[in-house]
């Protein structure tokens, strides 16, 4: 239990004294989970129900991935799936190791065929902010600081995020030679923002028809949908740079209705959705390079690795459309 001190100062007596009664306490401890071995995993998984043909293979993959991380993807094979209230961890029938790890396997592969197309939107969308807005405010190079042209809401972040920028040798190197410079020119700042950072600074342009030139530029007439692809395109991308599990993936923030057809149902909050929403901007982009993801893609899909996980990419709706 992080943050929970079991000891404190008492004013009263002038010494240190148990926060809790003994019988409390005695309950916060029995309810701590300690940490296992690998054996103690294997043992574990088998009694809930698991098939492990190879114990050495498996007491490999656990210690190079992980027993937590893992659970991620055993999870859709519980017998309480997908209820994560009252589980009793037991698996269904015809659960086996192989399948979990087919399963984390085609997650890793399905993130590393995304990386570089997301990467290539986020590049092309900071890039066409950069040209579009500098050179419709040319006389004013931190335009991004300008009261007159982003919101104070923005004004009043800039600073925080201009410290974490100001870490970058390039931008230390400006400040070095334009020692009266309070910002770097938007074409060196917005370089080193966040995709999310870049993205707010959009979202707060006062200038309603740059707002819409920058959706038009994605083929998007409405600004509000042109946000709700951008933020479902960020959220994509930091999940795959930080290795976090999308097979499974549920949009708290419904995919706005807007040019894409088939977004319906579902759709708005699952994988499939995100997918149809990276297709449609990368298109934009490069019809060439949106092909060639859809191709990588189908064939991750229909491979016969992802043969083995049938059943879990069919219960989540995964498609390739």
């Amino acid at each position: 239990m992080h943050g929970l001190h079991i000891l404190h100062y008492n004013k009263e007596y002038g010494d240190i004294r148990p926060r809790y009664p003994l019988f409390y306490l005695c309950i916060i401890l029995s309810t701590m989970k300690t940490a296992t071995t690998i054996e103690e995993q294997i043992s574990l998984l088998r009694e809930r129900g698991m098939h492990i043909p190879d114990t050495d293979k498996a007491g490999e993959i656990l210690l190079d991935i992980g027993y937590y991380r893992l659970g991620f993807y055993w999870f859709p094979y519980e017998r309480n799936f997908p209820s994560k209230n009252d589980r009793d961890h037991m698996f269904r029938e015809g659960t086996t190791f192989d399948k979990v790890i087919a399963l984390y396997y085609f997650d890793h592969d399905l993130r590393s065929i995304l990386s570089p197309y997301l990467y290539r939107i986020e590049v092309n969308l900071r890039t066409f902010l950069i040209y579009t807005a500098s050179n419709l405010y040319r006389n004013n190079p931190t335009w991004f600081a300008d009261n007159r042209v982003v919101s104070n809401r923005f004004i009043e972040y800039l600073p925080s995020c201009y410290a974490t920028i100001l870490k970058n040798e390039a931008i230390k190197h400006h400040h070095r030679k334009y020692r009266n410079d309070i910002y770097a020119p938007a074409w060196k700042t917005l370089e080193y923002m966040t995709f999310g950072d870049i993205l707010y600074l959009i979202s707060n342009l006062k200038s309603e028809s740059l707002r819409k030139e920058m959706a038009g530029h994605y083929d998007i007439r409405n600004v509000k949908v042109f946000e709700s692809y951008m933020n479902t395109i960020r959220l994509m991308r930091n999940l795959c740079a930080h290795g976090h599990n999308i097979y499974d993936l549920k949009l708290q923030k419904s995919i706005k209705a807007g040019p894409i057809s088939d977004m319906e149902g579902v759709r708005h909050h699952n994988l499939t959705g995100a997918l149809m929403v990276i297709s449609y901007v990368l298109e934009n982009i490069s019809k060439n390079r949106a092909e060639e993801m859809k191709e990588r893609l189908g064939g991750l899909v229909s491979g016969s690795n992802a043969d083995k996980i049938r059943d879990v990419i069919e219960d989540f709706g995964i498609e390739i459309l």
